[in-house]
């Protein structure tokens, strides 16, 4: 008998976090279609992009949604407040890079490197990983897409914000949500379906 209210206990808690994980899962696929249709319907409009980069501005923009969507609004804003300083710092170095040169491998070298150190020795270490993603994504695209390569990180930029945006306004929606949808005792459930649950 004293095994049984552990028991109920440790079900309770894995029926929680089931619907905790379900609910981030859902909140999180729902978001990541917003920002990718956004940023893509924003793109087609402009017209002066072409597909292939309307496509890639939406992979980027559900990148920058799940970076930012995280289980609490604290957390969802300290990763958007590092993902928007290393991409603005990964743009002002890839855009000046861009503005003289052309793509080239050694280029890419060498601004990973230099975004490696700066970021090191002015403490922002964490930002590091982030910004030489995006560096690298912008100056490999500029390489697929030599003709006005400058627009890559001006791009990169936009569909960075649109994702942080709509993963911190998702997250701040789901966190409300799931506080106001009351998770279900395990003497609900057996009312419910009429089951001997442990």
């Amino acid at each position: 008998m004293p095994k049984t209210e552990p028991n109920r206990k440790t079900a309770g808690r894995k029926l929680s976090r089931i619907g905790q994980s379900v609910s981030h899962g859902l909140a999180l696929a729902v978001c990541c279609f917003l920002s990718y249709k956004i940023i893509t319907d924003l793109l087609a409009l402009s017209r002066f992009v072409p597909r292939d980069d309307e496509l890639l501005g939406g992979m980027w923009a559900v990148v920058a949604t799940i970076f930012v969507f995280r289980y609490s609004y604290d957390e969802s804003v300290r990763a958007a407040l590092g993902r928007i300083s290393a991409t603005l710092f990964s743009f002002v170095l890839s855009l000046i890079y861009l503005l003289i040169f052309p793509f080239r491998p050694w280029g890419l070298a060498m601004l990973l490197a230099i975004g490696a150190i700066v970021l090191e020795l002015v403490g922002r270490s964490e930002d590091i990983i982030t910004a030489d993603i995006t560096t690298a994504v912008v100056l490999v695209v500029a390489g697929i897409s030599p003709q006005h390569a400058w627009k890559q990180p001006v791009l990169r930029l936009l569909d960075t914000l649109v994702g942080i945006a709509v993963g911190i306004v998702g997250a701040r929606i789901a966190l409300k949500l799931a506080r106001r949808i009351p998770t279900p005792s395990l003497a609900d459930l057996r009312q419910r379906h009429g089951e001997s649950i442990p």
